[in-house]
């Protein structure tokens, strides 16, 4: 699959599948934006990506929002695809005190940004018939103990995609969502846990599959590519499920 001279903006792509995202979409020659909070991951990740923009910046507050947008826009002209993959967990439990304030963090990162972000773009996307590839979860139908605010904001995420695909449609813009199971990347770490504590989970994260067998990123970027490309022209709204049987088993 061919994207050359396509401009793609990536956010959460300091790491994991974010990172592997914007690498594939430069390899086969896309124009890449990088977005991410890191800025020496970020630094670490535009080495493999050719010469993309670099943006640092949290998703989660307008400004910022804008000024991907706007940066994009001034470097390369256009926008042609919007990957929303930032995302962040932690833990809610209803009768912990504390837990509104996690819980609109996570909303905030996980949901509001790419509302925010999608209604930044849409114009640019609309003037190129491009698309939109939001990263989700199997949190949005399976609820994670413990997370009722990562699966709120997954659950949202995926019933928005449909909406704005709805929308988009008759304007010629493709909205579509991947919901990976569990994927080894540093996400568990970001939220604190320590190394023997992300083994242990993702030891049982595998178990949790039918395949037994946890992905890599590379596996979630590779379906990013063809859902963006023009081989998928005739799929949108639809969720993907990349999760090794766990929704199966679980």
């Amino acid at each position: 699959m061919s994207f050359q001279d396509k401009v793609v903006i990536v956010t959460g792509a300091s790491s994991g599948i974010g990172a592997a995202i914007g690498i594939k979409f430069a390899e086969e020659g896309a124009k890449v934006a990088l977005v991410g909070r890191n800025q020496e991951k970020l630094n670490n990740v535009a080495k493999k990506c050719g010469n993309p923009l670099i943006i640092a910046a949290d998703v989660s507050k307008d400004e910022d929002a804008k000024r991907i947008i706007d940066e994009t826009v001034k470097r390369f002209g256009k926008i042609d695809i919007l990957v929303n993959n930032a995302g962040i967990g932690g833990n809610t439990n209803i009768q912990e005190e504390g837990v509104i304030e996690v819980f609109d963090k996570v909303m905030a990162t996980n949901l509001r940004s790419v509302v925010v972000l999608t209604h930044l773009a849409a114009p640019h996307l609309v003037k190129t018939r491009g698309n939109i590839v939001n990263i989700s979860s199997v949190a949005s139908v399976r609820v994670i103990p413990g997370a009722f605010g990562y699966s709120a904001s997954k659950a949202g995420l995926d019933h928005f995609t449909r909406a704005v695909a709805l929308e988009l449609a008759p304007l010629g813009v493709r909205v579509n969502v991947i919901n990976p199971g569990p994927v080894r990347t540093d996400f568990i770490g970001n939220m604190g846990a320590t190394k023997d504590i992300e083994d242990a989970t993702f030891t049982r994260m595998q178990e949790l599959t039918a395949l037994n067998r946890v992905s890599d990123s590379d596996e979630i970027a590779d379906l990013v590519l063809f859902i963006a490309s023009d081989k998928a022209q005739a799929i949108t709204g639809s969720s993907f499920v990349s999760d090794n049987g766990m929704i199966l088993k679980c």
